[in-house]
């Protein structure tokens, strides 16, 4: 089958604690999402979110991003950024304008949105984004576009996610030094949730847990937008050192243990199962895991032991979170957890059942050119980016350059300018 023509392409890169990962992706004539190319690669200089080696994390966005562009066979100059750490934190800001009964003009949702720009409290930290959510007219909540409606007053839910300045200028410059330039730099729970939510969820209500290497995401949607969010600084990498310390086994052993024989949920023939250390080529001369027999085998009941005395900690300060942010009652239900944690075998069952809720995984949905590999929770974030970056989304920093004028006026062009405001808001 002939490659459709393609009317834009977005590149992507999420640096992860554990795996650096790129996209490339087009939209075509039809408005349809196609991958042209996906890799990743081991993380190397970013530890829970943060770099910590800015050499090492260039060198993995670099290796990435070739490895995406040689499957794709087409190169990108600048990428969307997806990052979980740099303390994200999320608040809506609400503004309103008087509309006096007429039909509500571009020029109206444009006022309203720069005005919304003055009831941003950063306090001192970076703004990743500052978008509308939905509109108000006269108390009639969760319009879209207001635009050709009559109302005497218009209001806005501008949803704001805030970031501690210095991680994302590190996140920034590492790619920067990758010889990329950088189109934005996107909360991963904004990501994911673009990718494992459907909008009757994020109306309803749902929060989603990204279950990372090093960092645990907790975001709570309601009404169709973002409402609050929380970072744990625990991830699936903290059951593979648990597994690591309690058999005094290598990291690499560990999590091929995690993932290969890895449950969550235990099982009566499991005290039978004796699971080898050692995988295909590992040195059979090494050191004997403790608890292991003669062929450095250990049992299987064991592994989900640790496992889930380790998920038992994740899980305990999800639900904190959870309640902190006032996910209970009827709103409070759903569940979606993805992330590459949430690829552990029975981890949604367990998941339910220590936190009194319906749980499920979310994966990033059926885009034509995914290859299965990457068709995973582990890499719900990278296809949140693309279809982030290809919904093209308003930011209110970006809207309405005509009212902020730069120039002085004196004289005929103080008149000109009362004039031009009269014109616009009357």
């Amino acid at each position: 089958m002939a490659m459709p023509r393609l009317t834009r392409v977005f590149g992507a890169v999420n640096i992860g604690s554990f795996r650096v990962s790129a996209m490339i992706a087009g939209i075509s004539e039809t408005g349809e999402m196609l991958v042209l190319g996906s890799a990743h690669r081991a993380a190397q200089g970013v530890k829970r979110g943060y770099v910590t080696d800015m050499a090492a994390a260039t060198y993995a966005v670099r290796d990435a991003i070739e490895r995406a562009e040689k499957i794709a066979q087409t190169s990108v100059s600048s990428v969307w950024i997806g990052t979980a750490g740099a303390g994200l934190a999320s608040q809506i800001a609400q503004v309103e304008v008087e509309i006096g009964g007429r039909r509500i003009e571009q020029d109206d949702i444009d006022h309203l949105l720069v005005a919304g720009r003055d009831v941003i409290e950063p306090d001192g930290r970076m703004v990743l984004h500052a978008q509308p959510a939905h509109y108000t007219l006269d108390g009639a909540h969760g319009v879209a576009n207001p635009k050709g409606l009559h109302a005497e007053r218009l209001a806005v839910d501008i949803h704001v996610i805030l970031a501690d300045g210095a991680p994302v200028r590190n996140i920034t410059e590492a790619v920067q030094n990758a010889h990329l330039e950088v189109d934005g730099v996107v909360g991963s729970p904004i990501a994911a949730g673009h990718a494992c939510l459907t909008p009757e969820e994020r109306d309803l209500g749902v929060a989603l847990v990204e279950f990372g290497a090093d960092v645990t995401n907790v975001s709570v949607y309601a009404g169709g937008m973002l409402l609050g969010l929380a970072s744990i600084p625990l991830g699936s990498g903290d059951v593979t050192d648990a597994i690591a310390s309690a058999f005094g086994i290598r990291r690499f052993q560990a999590e091929r243990l995690k993932c290969v024989n890895g449950s969550a949920l235990a099982s009566p023939a499991d005290h039978r199962e004796m699971i080898p250390v050692n995988g295909p080529g590992d040195d059979a001369t090494g050191p004997i895991a403790r608890h292991a027999d003669a062929a450095n085998r250990i049992p299987r009941a064991e592994l989900v032991s640790v496992i889930t005395t380790q998920l038992g900690r994740v899980m305990e300060e999800i639900g904190k979170a959870l309640k902190a942010l006032g996910f209970t009652g009827q709103r409070g239900q759903q569940v979606v957890i993805t992330g590459g944690g949430a690829e552990l075998v029975g981890l949604a069952d367990y998941a339910q059942a220590a936190l009194g809720k319906p749980v499920r995984i979310g994966r990033p949905p059926q885009l034509r050119g995914l290859p299965e590999a990457h068709a995973r929770p582990g890499f719900a974030t990278l296809a949140g980016l693309v279809l982030y970056a290809a919904a093209d989304p308003v930011d209110i920093r970006a809207v309405g350059p005509s009212y902020q004028p730069t120039q002085r006026y004196a004289g005929t062009g103080l008149v000109s300018r009362i004039y031009r405001a009269v014109l616009e808001y009357f």
